[in-house]
């Protein structure tokens, strides 16, 4: 069984701690715990590191990672689904660069 962390409890998603597989069911924990919050299964085969969606997330609806927004999910993304470039845009470097 696959696992991911969260580090505050409004994340909607979970950093993969060890590669998933399409179908397989992953514990989520928060970082401070030591039992599952809760389970989902990952409706992609998703790599170490990465983030999966821990409940569906909206079309133009922030994505929070770490408690922090990272990005804003540019198609809906159903629980369980991979959270990567193909359906996030990051907040990140949203800011113009000085020159």
């Amino acid at each position: 069984m696959a696992k991911a962390l969260i580090h505050e409890k409004e994340d909607n998603v979970g950093v993969l701690i060890s590669d998933t597989k399409q179908g397989e069911e992953v514990e989520v924990f928060y970082i401070a715990d030591k039992n599952p919050l809760t389970k989902v299964v990952s409706q992609d085969s998703i790599p170490l590191g990465h983030k999966i969606a821990l409940r569906d997330i909206k079309q133009g609806e922030e994505v929070i990672k770490y408690g922090r927004i990272i990005g804003v999910a540019t198609k809906d993304i159903k629980r369980g689904e991979h959270v990567h470039t193909h359906n996030l845009r990051s907040k990140r470097w949203s800011f113009p660069l000085r020159r």
